[in-house]
């Protein structure tokens, strides 16, 4: 028997003060639905979002410092349509193009947290 079934969320880190700026991205950018934290770790700051299974919970961590090697990686219902409407937002979308027959690319989050998105 296999000990783990799935993945419930992922945890990136956040400067505190930046709920606005994280929804603009993840919701408004991503589309991703933000969700409410339960009320006992509302006062902590920070926000949460989901887009089907997809999970995605920002901290805030006072000496905050971005993830730029460790990430999620987001498998796209529709890679192209999404990274089109990133760049047109001015987000640098980054193909690296070095894994044969793989559509992927990299992009970072206003907080310089670093995301896969894969088609």
């Amino acid at each position: 028997m296999l000990p783990f079934t799935s993945i419930d969320h992922v945890q990136l880190a956040m400067p505190a003060g930046a709920e606005d700026t994280a929804r603009a991205f993840y919701r408004d950018l991503l589309g991703m639905k933000a969700i409410a934290k339960p009320v006992e770790l509302a006062g902590h700051g920070g926000c949460w979002f989901e887009s089907g299974d997809v999970r995605i919970h920002l901290g805030v961590e006072q000496e905050f410092r971005p993830a730029k090697k460790a990430h999620p990686a987001l498998r796209c219902q529709d890679y192209s349509s999404l990274t089109q409407s990133l760049r047109n937002a001015g987000i640098e979308v980054s193909e690296p193009g070095d894994i044969p027959g793989a559509r992927r690319c990299h992009i970072l989050d206003p907080f310089g947290n670093r995301i896969e998105l894969i088609g």
